[in-house]
């Protein structure tokens, strides 16, 4: 079986967690079928990597524009046939940006298409801030690729309910659920002195204090994320407890300014504020989470949350808004907290009680990091949670198990 995987994130150039379960999708994949993926950004070396770059005609065009000028590219590199001679059974697309590519190579070459569900847009309304009239396009891209998809896989039970409320002519039994998945070896907590110094040296040139417990983010910058409301509840924080953020890539520059100036006020009334603005390699990252004591995932807008995944593979208890797919991946008690979450229905996610949502972050936030035994017991299972759970192994067989409904 030849797979054609539609992307728009690929490595190196990954931002977010569409591109993580991609790549590690593939590389899972690999060891049954004929994976070849095609990408945005450009070329790459990779074997059975196909890169496209915008077209030159549409450099300056509309940001959504120049994606469907990339997705006509890799609709014609999808049906061309392999120096192998093996042609394409099945095209599976990931995100808005590579559905349409999706959708057109399902019509053009007789494939099944299938698609998975990262997120949706009719859930990101303020994308309109960055897209203009762009998101109209974008939505109008998704809508038509979900109803036509031979089928739609759900990262999460959350996912597939926001699916059929959002495209309600879509048949519920062409939606699958399929969980993100989790590299076990890449993320696990450091062992040994040699590994346990690196880390250290790594979050003391960071910033970090390793000595003081800390509450650690990580995150784009942008609306779904939850951000400016984890802010405010970090200043009822205890004095001892440091705040590290992983965050950047804003999405505009006005959530930009905002996140900046409630930094700035929480580095005026309180000490051990870090912001780390760049995407770190994943040994850092593993060492700034290793050194963490909570995970916090203040999300208003989150199908499942592959960060959440991350942070419990290396042992973090999570404290995340019980919204979207996160109380599939949080277990209450056990390996964190869910923070309870109205939220207005106007696909927004903003909470119908924005500081009764911060005092309960912060009531969450305080209570893990304040018991140091608590905190180490839920992180342990949480560890134990992603390892029955959440393997890219197990991953891939449901996906298999999807590809073989589509082709029949």
């Amino acid at each position: 079986m030849r797979v054609d995987m539609l992307t728009r994130e690929y490595p190196p150039y990954v931002y977010g967690g569409a591109g993580v379960h991609v790549a590690e999708l593939a590389a899972v994949l690999r060891r049954s079928v004929d994976v070849r993926v095609h990408c945005f950004d450009g070329p790459r070396d990779e074997p059975g990597v196909r890169g496209y770059a915008v077209p030159e005609g549409l450099t300056g065009a509309n940001a959504a524009l120049q994606t469907l000028g990339v997705d006509l590219e890799i609709v014609d590199g999808v049906g061309a046939v392999g120096d192998d001679g093996v042609a394409s059974d099945l095209v599976h697309s990931h995100t808005w940006y590579a559905n349409m590519a999706g959708h057109l190579a399902s019509l053009l070459h007789g494939l099944p298409h299938v698609l998975t569900a990262h997120s949706l847009e009719p859930l990101r309304p303020w994308k309109a801030e960055q897209l203009g009239g762009g998101y109209a396009v974008s939505s109008w891209a998704e809508r038509t690729a979900y109803e036509a998809a031979t089928a739609v896989i759900a990262v999460s039970a959350g996912m597939r309910d926001d699916i059929l409320r959002s495209y309600p002519s879509v048949d519920p039994t062409r939606v699958h659920v399929v969980h993100n998945g989790i590299d076990l070896e890449g993320w696990r907590r450091p062992a040994g002195d040699e590994a346990l110094a690196r880390a250290d040296e790594v979050v003391r040139g960071l910033g970090i204090d390793p000595e003081r417990p800390s509450v650690v983010f990580v995150g784009r910058i942008t609306r779904q994320k939850g951000l400016p409301y984890f802010l405010r509840a970090a200043e009822r924080l205890p004095d001892d407890v440091q705040l590290v953020l992983c965050a950047g890539a804003p999405d505009t520059p006005q959530i930009a300014a905002e996140v900046t100036g409630l930094v700035e006020r929480l580095r005026e009334r309180r000490s051990g504020v870090v912001w780390v603005e760049q995407m770190l390699p994943r040994d850092e990252l593993v060492a700034v989470l290793s050194h963490g004591t909570v995970f916090a995932c203040p999300s208003v807008y989150e199908p499942l949350g592959i960060v959440n995944l991350e942070a419990m593979a290396v042992g973090l208890p999570v404290v995340g808004t019980a919204t979207g797919g996160i109380p599939e991946v949080v277990d209450d008690g056990v390996t964190g907290r869910l923070v309870p979450i109205e939220q207005v229905q106007d696909g927004t996610g903003t909470p119908v009680d924005p500081e009764a949502f911060v005092a309960d972050l912060a009531a969450a936030l305080v209570e893990v990091v304040s018991d140091e035994a608590t905190a180490r017991r839920w992180g342990a299972a949480a560890r134990t949670r992603v390892e029955e759970h959440f393997s890219w192994s197990a991953i891939a067989e449901r996906t298999l198990e999807v590809y073989r409904t589509a082709l029949a």
